[in-house]
């Protein structure tokens, strides 16, 4: 059987390093705070608040949210995200997506001041990001980093295969792996199988980040790869599945090769990436104000 590689265990890393910073910004009479921003009732956006608030809590980082009307109009909301910019009690924002219909997504997010920016949702930040300069890249792509990194998985001069090319987790993804001196080949819905099926078996890591189920079967798979799992999909009978087809491919990995579970796995260290984020801002508007 393959490796397991949970991701709690790399969060919790991450979090004592955070919950560190922030008592230490306790002492100096900084509050790091965090702003929800959540449009309507959707019932999976109050579970990842929840999530969200109780993790925040744990490492001793404040929360406060706004809860907007499910119609409320564009501008309003905009007016909502620059009203945050301009606190200087907020070091970050979680905005809640997807918004509803009658909401340009991309006004709002593009409202959002990149230093408050912790999840790389903006096109500033994303062109800060993909040339280089300072802010904070999407937390699930860098997830997948912290995961390999945790478990002492070499990433230099290794082979990797990223299935995906969403600005969230693929292209992102990609990018950071070159940072880490991989050779990486981007695979996506257009890939022949057959070449789509060579590629995978060349590698040494795989990211599935294709959002479908049953994108990675066993015969893409061989003995001694690395396989994270990014997907969140859900069976016909309700199940929380990845893109990997888990049993199968871990047989095939064996005791050399490893891979993520879904639930458990990437996700696990999203939320977490989130708040050390959340720190490293407040670190900064501190410096600044020093």
């Amino acid at each position: 059987m393959s490796q397991l590689l949970k991701g709690k265990a790399a969060a919790d890393a991450i979090d004592a390093q955070t919950s560190a910073k922030v008592m230490a910004m306790l002492e100096q009479g900084v509050g790091p705070t965090l702003a929800i921003v959540r449009v309507g009732e959707n019932s999976s956006d109050i579970a990842y608040e929840n999530g969200a608030v109780k993790k925040a809590a744990k490492l001793g980082i404040q929360t406060e949210k706004y809860i907007c009307q499910a119609d409320i109009e564009e501008e309003d909301l905009i007016a909502v995200m620059k009203s945050i910019n301009e606190n200087e009690r907020i070091h970050g924002v979680l905005l809640l997506q997807p918004l509803p219909g009658h909401i340009d997504a991309a006004k709002v997010r593009n409202a959002l001041a990149p230093e408050k920016d912790l999840d790389c949702i903006s096109d500033d930040s994303l062109g800060r990001f993909f040339t280089g300069r300072e802010g904070y890249g999407p937390c699930t792509a860098e997830s997948c980093i912290e995961i390999l990194k945790y478990y002492g998985i070499p990433i230099a001069g290794k082979k990797a295969v990223v299935i995906g090319r969403s600005m969230v987790i693929g292209k992102p993804a990609a990018l950071l792996l070159l940072k880490e001196n991989a050779t990486v080949t981007v695979c996506h819905t257009k890939t022949a199988s057959e070449d789509l099926k060579e590629l995978c078996k060349g590698a040494d890591i795989i990211i599935a980040a294709a959002g479908k189920i049953g994108t990675v079967t066993a015969d893409m798979a061989r003995e001694g790869q690395t396989i994270i799992d990014v997907g969140i999909n859900f069976s016909e009978e309700g199940k929380m599945t990845g893109d990997v087809d888990f049993d199968s491919v871990s047989r095939v990995l064996g005791e050399s090769g490893a891979i993520t579970p879904v639930p458990g796995g990437v996700g696990s260290v999203t939320t977490t990436l989130l708040m050390r984020h959340l720190a490293e801002a407040a670190e900064k508007a501190c410096g600044n104000k020093r």
